[in-house]
């Protein structure tokens, strides 16, 4: 006999039926997700009034869940993460899921809208949101393509369109093409006319050629320096090589975009890198930056055209189960990872 479907719920010390959930559950910082990541039956949240509730389909995995949930380097803390211990459920922020409610006052979204975005803690059934970091999932997209989108894919926009303005005729190298945010970069900076370079390791390199770059370098062999080619923007996805390194492989005007960075250094990590390159910058003709990415729902609108049209399509390297996000970030923090790994519901 078909059975009614019923909320999950307990109850109360005062009497009342609340619903619950399950999710990752991030109380300390540390570095071995085994030890402060615990798959655990919490309150499920209500939406305030200029928030929606999302019923959670899947969440991705970047190299930011791990800083957020080791809590370093230390600036990460004072972004708004937590000081002493972690601010947040858990460290997941990119998702896609339904909409099962809204609140009073948001007019943009309404149940059972699919849509993609960030929030704070997406490694749960339910999470709360703000329309201003989510958009319409396109049709035909899976859920799990959709979560590998949000942190990387708007990441790799900005640093394409708006840092390194990549137009056509240009070539354009990509430091790290494998990753998260340099499969969306190569993918973008082709899609905005651009001969693209990827940077990554020999086992690599095939998966690099199907994102679509036009050619491949092995850093373990070859130094993307040593040839004739200059380049008139470099996109390093968290890299650690030199400024001077890699000034040898911009033209005499071209474009450095820092995104990221990883050093053991818990103090500054990659950022000392950064404060250099932008300390030098005005007395140069290249131009030497990064920046932080904002997360915006008209740059996930982009994004969700470009998925449309199947100029950009999310390359995913792996699937686990809400209960194994630790092994999941383990896989990511290894090295291993070909394009994005998703957590799915």
């Amino acid at each position: 006999m078909a059975q009614t479907a019923r909320t999950p719920s307990t109850v109360s010390p005062h009497g009342d039926t609340v619903p619950v959930m399950n999710a990752i559950v991030h109380t300390r910082y540390g570095t071995d997700p085994s030890q402060v990541l615990k798959l655990a039956t919490v309150s499920r949240p209500a939406p305030a009034d200029d928030e929606v509730l999302i019923r959670v389909h899947a969440a991705s995995v970047d190299r930011g869940t791990w800083h957020i949930m080791a809590g370093v380097p230390y600036p990460i803390r004072l972004a708004g993460f937590g000081l002493r211990a972690p601010k947040h459920l858990n460290p997941g922020r990119s998702l896609a899921g339904t909409v099962a409610a809204v609140g009073r006052a948001v007019s943009t979204f309404t149940p059972g809208d699919e849509v993609f975005g960030t929030c704070d803690g997406s490694f749960a059934d339910y999470v709360c949101a703000t329309p201003a970091k989510l958009a319409l999932k396109p049709p035909g997209v899976s859920f799990s393509e959709a979560a590998a989108v949000p942190i990387s894919g708007v990441t790799a926009l900005q640093a394409v369109r708006d840092h390194g303005r990549v137009h056509t005729g240009q070539h354009v190298l990509v430091i790290g093409a494998s990753g998260g945010v340099g499969g969306f970069a190569v993918q973008i900076a082709k899609a905005y006319g651009a001969t693209v370079t990827g940077v990554g390791s020999s086992a690599k390199l095939v998966h690099v050629t199907a994102l679509g770059a036009d050619h491949v370098i092995d850093y373990t062999t070859t130094d993307f320096a040593s040839g004739e080619q200059r380049y008139d923007v470099i996109l390093d996805i968290g890299g650690n090589r030199t400024l001077p390194h890699l000034r040898s492989a911009l033209t005499a005007r071209g474009v450095l975009v820092l995104v990221g960075g990883e050093t053991d250094e818990r103090w500054l990590g990659g950022m000392g890198r950064t404060v250099r390159a932008l300390m030098l910058s005005p007395f140069l003709g290249q131009q030497l930056g990064s920046f932080i990415a904002s997360e915006n729902a008209e740059d996930l609108e982009v994004l969700a055209g470009m998925l449309q049209t199947g100029q950009v399509k999310p390359s995913i390297d792996r699937t686990y189960p809400l209960a194994e996000v630790g092994a999941a970030i383990t896989h990511l923090a290894d090295g291993a990872a070909r394009g994005k790994t998703v957590v799915t519901f």
